[in-house]
């Protein structure tokens, strides 16, 4: 029996398809990765008050804080813990979808801002956000200024 030697050689093949998708992977990894890199920061103003000023907040959109006597202030109505299933209620009623933004004094029991999320998806709003506040840095003088210079 004789054996056939090849003597051709066969090139490899580049598949273009997964080196595209990995290529893709990467760029998209490095887009995200850049992003999360840039600090965004605003600058404080102090903007005039008028007095004939209105509320552009929406009107499907309540803000309720959490007090540290463990009571609710629900758009600067105060509502007492007991009747705040109540409450929950009677906002779903009058608005299909409401907004719910829950935010708390300082020392105030974060178990009370569980127990408002807990109560609301229990109802059927969806749409619920802690919202939060920067810390305030004190300002300080520029060295030039402190030395007279």
């Amino acid at each position: 029996m004789r054996m056939r030697i090849q003597t051709e050689k066969h090139r490899p093949r580049l598949e273009i398809i997964p080196f595209i998708d990995v290529m893709f992977f990467l760029l998209a990894t490095f887009m995200i990765v850049s992003l999360t890199m840039l600090k965004n920061e605003s600058i404080q103003i102090k903007l005039p008050k008028s007095t004939t000023a209105v509320s552009q907040t929406p009107p499907d959109q309540i803000t309720v804080k959490v007090l540290e006597d463990g009571n609710y202030l629900f758009d600067k109505e105060k509502v007492l813990s007991e009747a705040l299933t109540a409450k929950l209620n009677q906002i779903k009623s009058s608005n299909a979808d409401p907004k719910i933004f829950v935010t708390g004094e300082p020392n105030a029991c974060f178990e009370l801002v569980v127990k408002i999320i807990d109560e609301a998806r229990k109802i059927g709003i969806n749409k619920i956000a802690i919202q939060t506040t920067k810390p305030q840095q004190p300002q300080t003088q520029k060295s030039g200024l402190a030395n007279g210079t």
